[in-house]
């Protein structure tokens, strides 16, 4: 239990900045508390005593903030970050390594006994105010954004975001990502499937330059492969106007 306890400290400094010594987070940190009171009621609940289970975890919400049934099945190393206003429900699941932030609900779509809550994989994030809701799967290394609702499963290392989650394109994200720090600018967090036309814009404008760029790349490896020298290419491509690029790579 002490060994637990040591590691869910530690877990806090890799994963908080603002965290500055041991005494702080023990007195300080209400997901610190929420998770060591969840062990005991956890016990208890699942001992037979139901009542004093739920009177301890009634406890911890109202110590915290943070609601966690004592039903739900909570790994080694798990992180709640800030956490007021936290709901994860009886038969919720959290896998090793996640890391929840405030907002955070798991919650049922069902008043059916049984499974009704989702099952968190190893190392899942979820962002501040997400919603996932019903008895889904979200894989090992998945991430959800802020304000999500996820009603659908989420594989291994995917992305969801939006209302209703959807996963995103992963390398077009990727280099989406690439080309903005490029251009002094990051996009991250931003889904493609937002509503508003100014974030639509700009995304549409760094996928056209990923695009023109990759035609570029593409023309200067035609250009070495005829003799022509990558310093030369790149002063003839310089010169090119872009439509004229798009139909010879198209």
């Amino acid at each position: 239990m002490f060994e637990s306890v040591k590691e869910d400290i530690r877990v806090i400094f890799e994963r908080d900045p603002a965290a500055r010594s041991t005494w702080e987070v023990i007195t300080c940190y209400p997901g610190f508390h929420a998770v060591m009171i969840h062990r005991l009621s956890s016990r208890l609940w699942h001992g037979g005593m139901k009542w004093l289970g739920r009177f301890v975890a009634h406890f911890g919400r109202w110590l915290t903030g943070i609601e966690i049934h004592p039903g739900a099945k909570i790994g080694r190393r798990v992180f709640i970050d800030h956490g007021m206003g936290v709901v994860i429900g009886e038969t919720a699941e959290i896998g090793d390594d996640s890391t929840l932030y405030h907002g955070v609900t798991l919650g049922g779509t069902s008043w059916n006994e049984g499974k009704r809550h989702p099952t968190l994989g190893k190392g899942v994030i979820v962002g501040a105010g997400a919603k996932i809701l019903g008895p889904i799967t979200i894989g090992d290394g998945a991430k959800i954004g802020s304000n999500a609702v996820v009603v659908k499963d989420v594989p291994e290392g995917a992305t969801a975001v939006g209302i209703p989650a959807r996963i995103l394109d992963e390398a077009k994200q990727q280099a989406r990502e690439k080309k903005a720090e490029k251009l002094g600018f990051s996009a991250y967090a931003i889904g493609s499937d937002m509503n508003d036309p100014f974030t639509k814009a700009i995304h549409g404008l760094i996928d056209h330059s990923v695009a023109t760029d990759h035609k570029i790349d593409l023309i200067l490896q035609y250009l070495e492969k005829i003799g022509v020298t990558t310093d030369e290419a790149k002063a003839t491509a310089d010169k090119f106007d872009p439509k004229y690029l798009n139909k010879i790579v198209d």
